[in-house]
């Protein structure tokens, strides 16, 4: 037969302690990368917009 489980007493078993729960220099490279990507991308798409030349034709249906 199973013994009754105290969910009070489950829980502060299972909790982190709140100075040993960082990100670390992983989360800190992770982070890095993405905005390093993130600029690269923006700076390669207003490069393409830079390149699109539009200019609007009139609608046929005027006439």
């Amino acid at each position: 037969m199973s013994t009754p489980v105290n969910p009070v007493q489950l829980a502060t078993a299972l909790a982190l302690d709140e100075t040993k729960v960082t990100p670390g220099l992983l989360g800190f490279v992770v982070f890095a990368v993405l905005g390093v990507a993130t600029w690269f991308l923006l700076k390669s798409m207003n490069a393409q917009f830079k390149k699109i030349d539009f200019t609007e034709q009139p609608d046929p249906k005027d006439d």
